[in-house]
């Protein structure tokens, strides 16, 4: 038997009391983007799996099982509950979800007591991807339930299964024994994750985006039946759509099953307790009372077992339960697992567009996989923590690191899990399958280039291999053409009526991959708030992420880089076609046509700029990869890739003498140079961070970056309301905004902080690196941001744009400390 718990989560873990409100958490700006309030926790599930999110108030409330799309609601009917009984005292049961439901169903049932600010019953905590809750001052026993995914760094296999583990540690600290008794409870939810409306139409949003109509199945149950199950591997229950079990036919979007299991007493680990009693319940009612449960679990933690398989009839929902009773004695520890997984593996975009999951490469593709996943979970829970320890220390140990940064840079990687995320099954010319995140809920189109140029830096880290599949596919879209006219969405909220534009134009850079209503990773260029054809850093972002992939992973990978060569080509040459004078470097057009999509800029940008001359050092030393690489390249025409290159070089040394000489002034670079504008802006030098970030040569003198970056510092940090936000944007030397109704310019960007953060420790600053990287943190999990980080926050409380790709980028100050501080 342990004495304690042998995988306690690290001290840095972020931790709120259990159940406790949030007085006054920070609200959404715009009524039209999504504000599910504070209550969220950690997700589990793997990549592109779907995953579900339990609050730390206990109840299972985040729903994202349809591949890209948002559900958000309590299933009372989810939860663990938990019974104990000292000996010679009355027993107590609780169901551990709280707040108590808001429904009449379960009214049978005893709700934990919330925490207040005068008392803890409890403590949550988060590091993805473990999070706990640890009970206090109302069992008599000391109890912990862990749960996680086996979510680890180089693993393309494990990461990617549908599947929460949950470890309970239980404690006697009496000097008499305690009869405990876990209960967890499951709705039936098999065929609601699936849009009823198999071609929704597109809208404009009041904010400009493209917006469809999505209707899940939610509720719909009937025919769904459960039936019990034991093996070797463990005991518990199968949750079925309803599919006739003999049915040889593929499943569609939304069918398949759930599991939950725990361990088979016969066939125990050391530390599961002797004496445990296993009840099933295959059947019964999660809209009613609750009673046919909890009469006999509140009395002495039993269940009534039942094996009813019967088929849910038209307007009925069912749910099953599985207890474990045992006797814990004076000083013992034990450890309850349990596990629940899912398989649903069919993810359908646009009618009839469908592509099964990337955990189907290791479990097959019937969607009946459910119980071997749940007890593959049982048998490997010890090691996936002891793997996922092994990766979390070497972080969590650095005394040089505070605990705030070390938290948020795992806590940060929930999104590849939450962010309606998409990871294929393998194919040939995708041998790891292909993977997507979006942006964000509100922009719900996947890996949109600008954001992912700060926000991929997660994933480049631990799982380089996905990464690479990702700028493959915007390889592979650049020379594509769709001349479909759409309207742009900007001009519709400026008032002046349908602008339109052809959605992608050839050798255009897209915006990003496509969106989950229509045929991610082949219909790109989704979003239609502005016409991206004509943006000034998206090719740039591309060929930067291109060599980063490249470089940062051990500068190896040629094929990868030949499979990217030729749109690294054609996007360069795309937006040189921008350069209206000349003179070597593209110019803005007046209309927002970069990232910061409602600022305007006009002539040579500092940004734009400076990407671009970062861009072309990075296709210079591309194609010297490529000149002196010793292997056949089919995809490279060797004959056209010095003249190629000579072209680049012209080019580099052409505009680069003329960015410095057009934007400098002596204290930082100009917005642009036709604007007048004495605005700082905060990401001004984003091209001078890549290209030192990737060896190549400075784009502007060294002492005049540094005095552009403490520029930036003080006017758009410290004076921002005295540096208790972050970074604002754009601002004026003095900290006033030029115009205080201005959007963009007065958001503090997240991942603009986290990326200028990694620019100031890459720049020696690594005092004001951790401030503003601290300060940005505690906006996001003092003010219930957490698990929903925004893009931007304001100085009055709001946020705008939750589930947010660039928040990421925070890796990128785990990046530039490795280079920086290598031991």
């Amino acid at each position: 038997m342990t004495t304690s718990n042998p995988f306690p989560l690290p001290a840095v873990a972020w931790s709120r009391p259990l159940g406790l409100g949030w007085s006054d958490p920070y609200r959404v700006r715009y009524a039209s983007n999504l504000d599910d309030g504070p209550h969220h926790g950690m997700p589990l599930g793997g990549f592109g799996a779907g995953c579900i999110g339990r609050s730390p108030a206990g109840d299972f409330n985040l729903w994202h099982l349809d591949g890209g799309e948002h559900c958000f609601r309590s299933l009372p009917a989810c939860q663990f509950s938990l019974f104990e009984q000292v000996a010679g005292e009355a027993p107590q049961a609780y169901g551990l979800g709280t707040p108590e439901p808001n429904s009449s169903s379960l009214s049978t049932w005893q709700w934990y007591p919330p925490s207040t600010p005068e008392r803890s019953t409890g403590v949550y905590q988060a590091l993805y991807p473990r999070s706990s809750y640890t009970y206090n001052g109302v069992f008599r026993s000391a109890l912990t339930c862990t749960q996680f995914s086996p979510i680890l760094p180089h693993n393309y296999e494990d990461t990617s299964f549908p599947l929460g583990v949950f470890d309970w540690v239980v404690h006697n600290p009496l000097d008499r024994p305690v009869t405990l008794s876990i209960l967890l409870t499951w709705h039936n939810s098999a065929g609601w994750f699936t849009n009823t409306r198999k071609s929704p139409d597109i809208e404009i949003r009041d904010d400009g985006s493209p917006v469809y109509d999505y209707q899940s199945a939610w509720g719909q149950s009937e025919g769904n039946v459960n039936h019990s199950l034991t093996t070797d591997q463990g005991m518990g229950l199968v949750l079925d759509g309803n599919r006739h079990p003999g049915s040889t036919a593929a499943p569609q979007e939304g069918e398949g099953q759930w599991a939950i299991a725990t361990a088979n007493p016969r066939h125990p680990s050391p530390d599961f307790p002797q004496d445990a009693e296993i009840f099933s319940h295959s059947r019964w009612d999660p809209q009613g009372d609750g009673g046919e449960l909890w009469q006999t679990f509140s009395r002495d933690g039993s269940l009534v077992n039942l094996a009813d398989g019967g088929p849910a009839a038209a307007g009925e929902q069912v749910a099953v339960a599985l207890a474990v009773r045992f006797t814990v004695n004076p000083g013992q520890t034990v450890r309850v697992p349990f596990a629940l997984a899912w398989d649903f593996p069919v993810t359908e975009f646009a009618q009839g567009v469908t592509y099964y999951r990337r955990y189907c490469d290791r479990w097959n593709r019937d969607g009946r996989n459910a119980w071997a996943i749940a007890c593959h979970g049982l048998q490997q829970r010890d090691q996936w923590q002891q793997q996922i320890a092994q990766w979390q220390d070497p972080i969590v140990g650095r005394s040089d690191w505070p605990d705030a940064f070390k938290m948020a840079l795992f806590n940060e990687l929930y999104l590849l899990t939450q962010g309606g995320s998409l990871w294929s099954a393998a194919s040939a010319a995708d041998p790891v399958g292909q993977f997507g995140v979006l942006e964000c809920l509100d922009y719900a189109w996947y890996e949109s280039l600008d954001v992912r140029l700060y926000g991929s830096f997660g994933l480049l880290t631990h799982w380089p291999d996905l990464e690479k599949s990702v700028m493959r596919a915007f390889a592979r879209a650049i020379a594509q053409a769709d001349d479909r006219p759409r309207v742009i969405g900007y001009y519709v909220t400026q008032g002046q009526g349908q602008v339109l534009a052809p959605r992608k134009v050839a050798n255009a850079t897209p915006h990003d991959l496509g969106a989950p209503n229509e045929h991610p990773w082949e219909k790109t260029n989704y979003t239609a708030y502005q016409d991206c054809n004509l943006w000034k850093d998206l090719a740039s972002d591309f060929v930067l992420q291109v060599y980063r992939d490249f470089y940062l992973t051990g500068s190896q990978d040629l094929a990868f880089v030949a499979d990217c060569w030729p749109a690294v080509v054609a996007a360069l040459t795309y937006l040189k076609g921008f350069d209206q004078d000349g003179d070597g470097i593209p110019e803005n057009s007046g209309a927002p046509d970069q990232t910061f999509d409602d600022w305007r800029l006009r002539g040579i940008s500092a940004y734009c700029g400076g990407l671009w001359l970062a861009a072309l050092e990075a296709a210079l030393a591309l194609g010297q990869v490529l000149k002196t690489a010793d292997v056949p390249l089919d995809s490279v025409n060797a004959a056209a890739l010095e003249p190629t290159l000579a072209q680049f070089r012209t080019w580099l040394t052409q505009a680069k003498p003329l960015y410095h000489a057009t934007l400098w002034n002596g204290q930082f670079y100009s917005l642009d140079s036709e604007s007048g504008s004495d605005v700082v802006m905060a990401d001004q030098l984003c091209g001078q961070f890549y290209a030192r970030l990737l060896g190549l040569p400075d784009v502007v003198p060294e002492d005049c970056g540094r005095s552009a970056l403490a520029t930036v510092y003080d006017a758009c940090f410290l004076k921002f309301h005295n540096g208790q936000f972050g970074a604002a944007n754009g601002l004026r030397p003095d900290g006033s905004p030029l115009n205080p109704q201005d959007t963009h310019p007065l958001e503090v960007w997240t991942g603009i902080n986290f990326g200028l953060g990694a620019f100031l420790l890459q720049m020696g600053q690594r005092d004001q690196a951790f401030r503003l990287t601290e300060t940005v943190i505690g906006q996001i999990y003092n003010n219930g941001l957490q698990f929903r980080t925004p893009e931007a926050i304001t100085a009055v409380g709001t946020f705008r744009a939750s589930h947010y790709l660039r928040a990421m980028a925070i890796w990128a100050i785990y990046v530039v400390d490795q280079q920086v501080n290598p031991k």
